[in-house]
């Protein structure tokens, strides 16, 4: 048995479990030195019809698609057509003016301000299994009152920044998103089962079907009507995700300046480095530079690893949530570079605990101290209200698309037990009576709600 027959049979072990014509799974591509060393497919594409995956399975790829959308605006920016300092109103002059000049390379890394579509949408009411096009993802930008932070302040992962680089892109070409890189990217590299997806009820050949793990031990059907493009949506295959791997070593589109650019970092106003550059992740994994990208949406996991120096690549496709694709990319990383890996550091002895710290708890309202919080409270930046109500003695907010959130008072605000509602600072006027309160936390700040006077 040869050395690389023995690899792929590591390989194969590390997706047993999966590898069943029951269960969902996914695909794997290996690169290295300018060749796919390795590609094959574990479990069910399709578990209704028990059609297995392969190399050619053609999964959404969620957020790994960001690196496409800053390969696009790269090529622009080469070819003269933008500058990555452009004020985005230059090119989208339907972004509302936020007082602060938003730009291109603001949204490259993720340091714009704007709120996040996923968690905005939420508070909204849309459901993640809810058709969410693309036209609805640009009104909702277009309908923010304000940013989260100045640009350039901070960074805080906001998907709504790359759709605007997908419109950006079809504003200054005349073609549409998934056209423009139908022709620069996908064709001239032969990647023949990939295309960003712009229509929800697109018939697609061998196409994976998104699932999530059930309680009783089986999957449910994730539903996935999303066609976010520039931050997600772009459905691809690890045979073609192979090939772009393989651009970054051996250009055949794009100039270097193109891909030298894409690997900058971004840097804040204080001048602090973050590791996201344009589209990319730069980290380091046991001693070895990597750049890469992770990608989840619905049931579909996805994460696309290089290993620059080593000419090395990993890509793994899932579509299954309770996957982690990361680690799987390691473990494979672990078995092909392990004569270049650093040791795997030994877990040292924990540290003596130190001496709990006494918190100051809030006490609890009293119900008729929590009903002056009652009422009715509308968002014009998304067009929605919560109705906040006392049952019993909590506090309870109440949407007509929602579970009913409870809110728990601490340290002077109230806190939700909803990852897209997680706190909340009432407003008052001069007088004390409430007035409003504003909902902070995740990808969302200070999202500002009025409250309705009867």
């Amino acid at each position: 048995m040869t050395t690389h027959d023995g690899l792929k049979i590591k390989v194969n072990q590390l997706f047993a479990e999966w590898n069943k014509p029951d269960s969902p799974g996914a695909a794997v591509a290996v690169t290295r030195d300018g060749e796919v060393i390795y590609k094959q497919g574990y479990g069910a594409a399709n578990l209704e019809y028990d059609i297995p995956i392969t190399p050619i399975t053609i999964f959404d790829i969620a957020s790994v698609s960001k690196q496409f959308a800053a390969f696009a605006i790269t090529t622009l920016v080469h070819d003269g057509k933008l500058s990555l300092d452009d004020d985005i109103r230059v090119h989208l002059s339907d972004v509302p003016d936020f007082g602060h000049t938003i730009t291109i390379r603001h949204l490259l890394h993720h340091t714009s301000g704007l709120r996040d579509w996923v968690q905005s949408l939420v508070i909204a009411g849309v459901g993640m299994e809810d058709v969410i096009s693309f036209k609805h993802i640009l009104k909702m930008a277009r309908h923010q009152k304000a940013l989260n932070f100045e640009p350039g302040e901070a960074y805080l992962y906001s998907n709504t920044g790359y759709n605007l680089l997908a419109e950006i892109v079809e504003r200054v070409t005349g073609d549409s998103f998934r056209e423009w890189t139908n022709a620069h990217i996908f064709k001239p590299l032969g990647m023949t089962n990939s295309h960003f997806h712009d229509d929800y009820e697109m018939i697609l050949k061998n196409r994976a079907y998104s699932y999530q793990a059930a309680e009783n031990g089986g999957f449910k059907h994730a539903v996935n009507n999303t066609t976010a493009l520039g931050s997600s949506s772009l459905y691809s295959t690890v045979e073609d995700l192979a090939k772009w791997m393989l651009n970054f070593d051996n250009t055949q589109i794009g100039e270097q300046t193109i891909i030298d650019q894409m690997h900058q970092r971004g840097v804040l106003n204080n001048g602090e480095q973050i590791s996201y550059a344009l589209g990319l992740s730069i980290g380091e994994y046991r001693g070895l530079q990597t750049v890469g990208h992770s990608g989840s949406w619905r049931g579909f996991r996805s994460h696309l690893m290089r290993f620059p120096d080593q000419k090395f690549g990993v890509v793994i496709l899932c579509n299954l949530d309770t996957f982690n694709p990361l680690r799987l990319a390691e473990k494979v990383t672990d078995l092909y570079l392990a004569d270049v890996l650093a040791p795997v550091e030994e877990a040292s002895e924990p540290d003596k605990p130190a001496e709990p710290i006494e918190e100051t708890k809030s006490e609890p309202l009293a119900p008729e101290q929590l009903t002056e919080f009652e009422g009715d409270y509308y968002t014009e930046e998304l067009d929605t209200t919560y109705s906040i109500r006392v049952h019993g003695n909590q506090l309870i907010a109440q949407h007509i698309r929602h579970d009913d959130i409870l809110l728990t008072y601490t340290d002077g605000h109230f806190h939700g037990d909803s990852w897209f509602f997680p706190e909340i600072h009432f407003t008052r006027d001069d007088t004390g009576q409430v007035t409003g309160f504003r909902l902070t936390g995740g990808r969302v700040r200070d999202l500002r709600f009025e409250k309705k006077i009867l």
